[in-house]
């Protein structure tokens, strides 16, 4: 026996490419013909429309994630009865059977739409034939974690069994240019599940916010390709399913007692103006570390506008323990809620409450100055709306004779608590 040493040639992938496809024909952007059914559909919920750029576009893949509860499932099967008056439409479940969707849509009246279809399927392939097939203008999938492909072992919700779905049924839709929605599922820290690639993939990606056992639920777009990310549809639950708030600010306020540690904020809510109320409890400590806790507003923001307050003002807070609130379960981001968070501990701890008919809004900088922010205007307007005489706002939107500003944080709490701190 003698042993020989024969050296394999092959070529990689990246070498065979060098020799292999074709050349492809461009055209120019003028010469692109747009489809004659590229026509947006209309969802039943002006806000919705708003928040999506004027309603669901043909062909366009569109995922929605939000905590289990919140109203998902109830949102897009009201949005299927709508647009099945006009359009058909596919429902696929691959987490609740016939039955259980018919008890649901019995409850929000939406038996009676011939062109409203719905499957119970965890098949990718399945449903992307479907798809194909041209028969649906959109295509509503719950959820997109459910779905697997039989050429793939791993579990459905995995990444491979999500990355490869979601292309399967993108492909899809852009061949037959149906719209379709997927709903997704999200982690404890609130994340959509699986890859990110999932999100790179979709066209427009909703996220749907808020407390699920009650107030109000904000649905907004974190991507979107087709129109603003800027925009907020609010939403109510009740028994025939969801509701668009129309007056949010009037809700908010309805039961607001006027009473130290209460201040009412103008914030804005995508272009959407919104009147909010933050309330402040201020205690003794009964330990040595005083507590800081906040509800619908940044922890790290509170506690550094707590630093200021005690910097900049000599207002003493370093034994007292500091509990803010936002009412009606939002979740506040905007700058412009700093002013009123330091109004409202303020208050709280001075026990003096502002006078009547004042809405608050500014951003608190590290040396005490209060500095201006966007959308003063519409503030304004939605504040007289409501009845409201005054708005303590920064200096340089003074011009309106509404405002009555300042530049500084501590001349503010002097001016409108009538007390020195």
């Amino acid at each position: 026996m003698v042993e020989q040493m024969q050296a394999v040639v092959g070529k990689s992938a990246v070498a065979k490419s060098a020799t292999s496809g074709t050349v492809l024909a461009p055209q120019t952007i003028g010469s692109i013909s747009v489809e004659s059914n590229s026509e947006r559909m209309n969802t039943g919920f002006d806000d919705l429309n708003l928040v999506l750029g004027g309603g669901i576009l043909p062909g366009g893949v569109v995922l929605i994630a939000g905590q289990p509860g919140i109203g998902k499932s109830t949102l897009l099967l009201q949005l299927a009865s709508t647009i099945g008056k006009k359009n058909p439409v596919l429902y696929a479940s691959g987490e609740e059977s016939a039955s259980q969707v018919k008890l649901r849509a019995e409850r929000l009246g939406a038996t009676d739409d011939e062109s409203l279809h719905f499957v119970a399927s965890t098949s990718a392939d399945d449903i992307a034939a479907t798809i194909r097939s041209a028969a649906y203008n959109l295509v509503i999938i719950d959820s997109i974690q459910t779905l697997g492909l039989a050429e793939i072992s791993s579990a459905p919700g995995t990444v491979s069994q999500i990355t490869n779905s979601s292309n399967v049924i993108i492909r899809a839709a852009k061949e037959s240019n149906a719209a379709v929605i997927l709903v997704g599922h999200v982690t404890k820290e609130g994340s959509i599940a699986g890859p990110k690639v999932l999100e790179h993939l979709v066209d427009v990606v909703l996220q749907f916010e808020g407390d699920r056992y009650g107030g109000f639920k904000m649905l907004r777009a974190a991507k979107n390709r087709f129109g603003s990310t800027s925009e907020v549809a609010i939403f109510e639950m009740g028994e025939k399913g969801l509701a668009l708030v129309k007056n949010p600010s009037a809700a908010l306020l309805a039961e607001r007692r006027d009473a130290d540690g209460s201040v009412v904020l103008a914030t804005m809510e995508g272009t959407r103006p919104l009147l909010v109320e933050i309330q402040a409890l201020v205690n003794p400590t009964s330990f040595g570390y005083p507590k800081r806790t906040a509800s619908g507003f940044d922890l790290n923001r509170l506690n550094l506008l707590i630093a200021v307050l005690e910097r900049r003002t000599k207002l003493n807070l370093s034994d007292k323990d500091i509990y803010i609130n936002v009412v009606g379960g939002l979740k506040l981001s905007d700058p412009a809620a700093d002013l009123a968070v330091c109004m409202a501990i303020a208050s709280a701890a001075a026990g003096r409450k502002l006078s009547d008919g004042i809405v608050v809004f500014g951003e608190v900088g590290l040396g005490g100055e209060i500095r201006t922010v966007q959308g003063i205007d519409a503030r304004v307007a939605e504040a007289k709306k409501l009845g409201f005489t005054q708005a303590i706002a920064p200096k340089p939107a003074r011009k309106n004779s509404f405002i009555k500003g300042s530049e500084d944080l501590r001349a503010a709490l002097i001016d409108y608590l009538q007390e020195k701190t």
